[in-house]
């Protein structure tokens, strides 16, 4: 059975979060070991004895095989902070989730996301604007992360599918619980190009205190958020201090000093925050041009120890050959083969004279 069910199990008991989790894996060395543990080990671990006197009537109460095979049956994914596929940009915040439950598919692509959030009470100034801007995003190859909430999220979410693009949306809820439950037939779109996202176990029904916690991970998937409208006790003002913290770029759509949706827009740009005029001002900001380049690289990743060592000896300046012999140690006939065939995938270039230089300039170093 796999090993995720115990960090299920442990992410089932109220008290054990983030910090207690990493605890008992430095502690144990793996959450198997922290499951099967005695009272006193746990204690040891760092647990005080009424929680640990809790993870032990929790074990007798909960069958994790049972709780496993419910999630397999609705298809949830399980990510934790042990898989290589966990969401780098939310790994590197204050305390990340430990188990996120996922259905749909997060991908490598959504490293490159924006969060675009703001008010349930939308105007049409709103709903334009939060219209422009997610169909940009979706044209660049930007996911759209929010909170699928009514008002700006949804349409936010609504938008980005439309314009062919990817969304991502974390829940305040379990994500076989969606909330509202009008946005059950948008969540279900979602999943085909894109995912429902949360930290809390499977069951946990919408309370009203799991919303702020959850827009950390809004915040923490993206590399900037945009606040559309708010007002100013807005739960998307809460996103933004979540993306403050995170060192997340904050933008915020500036309106009307008499409009009560603006009241919280206009106090963030006031504090600090980007004033966003038009869409084209996350190109500069955000640098797309440059994650073009980056999401190419990825994309065309070599397939073999020989091309690793061929790309990690050549750069924009074109080298001999026998030189990319000399630096990867191989037999001159391997590195032709090699080059032969990398040529034809669009990795290198040949110059002349045997001569060869990468095709791109934002390359990453490649590990053999």
């Amino acid at each position: 059975m796999d090993e995720k069910k115990y960090w299920i199990g442990f992410n089932l008991i109220k008290g054990i979060g983030a910090v207690r989790m990493q605890g008992l894996v430095a502690y144990f060395g793996d959450l198997e070991s922290a499951w099967k543990a005695d009272a006193a080990e746990l204690v040891a671990s760092g647990l005080g004895a009424k929680l640990a006197e809790k993870v032990i009537g929790a074990r007798r109460q909960m069958d994790l095989d049972q709780v496993w095979a419910r999630i397999e049956a609705q298809e949830i994914k399980i990510l934790t902070w042990m898989d290589e596929a966990y969401p780098t940009r939310l790994k590197e915040i204050d305390q990340p989730p430990p188990v996120l439950y996922i259905r749909g598919e997060y991908l490598m692509d959504d490293l490159f996301a924006v969060a675009i959030v703001g008010t349930r009470k939308v105007t049409p100034y709103g709903r334009q604007v939060t219209e422009d801007i997610a169909s940009f995003l979706a044209a660049n190859g930007i996911t759209v992360v929010s909170g699928l909430a009514r008002g700006v999220d949804a349409i936010a979410h609504q938008t980005a599918l439309k314009a062919g693009g990817r969304t991502l949306a974390v829940l305040g809820s379990g994500v076989d619980k969606i909330y509202p439950p009008e946005h059950r037939g948008l969540a279900e779109q979602m999943m085909t190009r894109g995912a429902v996202i949360s930290d809390y176990a499977v069951g946990t029904p919408p309370d009203a205190s799991n919303f702020p916690p959850r827009n950390r991970i809004i915040s923490g998937l993206s590399l900037a958020v945009v606040v559309i409208e708010a007002a100013e006790t807005s739960g998307a003002l809460i996103t933004a201090e979540f993306a403050a913290a995170q060192g997340r770029e904050i933008f915020a759509v500036p309106g009307s000093i008499l409009a009560p949706q603006s009241k919280g827009t206009n106090r963030l740009i006031q504090k600090g925050a980007q004033p966003l005029l038009t869409p084209a001002d996350l190109m500069q900001a955000l640098d797309l041009t440059r994650m073009d380049k980056q999401k190419t690289a990825r994309k065309i990743l070599p397939s073999d120890e020989t091309e690793a060592l061929v790309l990690n000896a050549l750069g924009s300046e074109p080298l001999h050959v026998d030189e990319i012999r000399n630096q990867a140690n191989l037999p001159i006939e391997k590195i032709s083969a090699a080059l032969a065939m990398m040529e034809l995938k669009g990795m290198v270039r040949q110059v002349g004279g045997m001569n060869y230089v990468a095709v791109w300039e934002e390359r990453p170093d490649y590990k053999v």
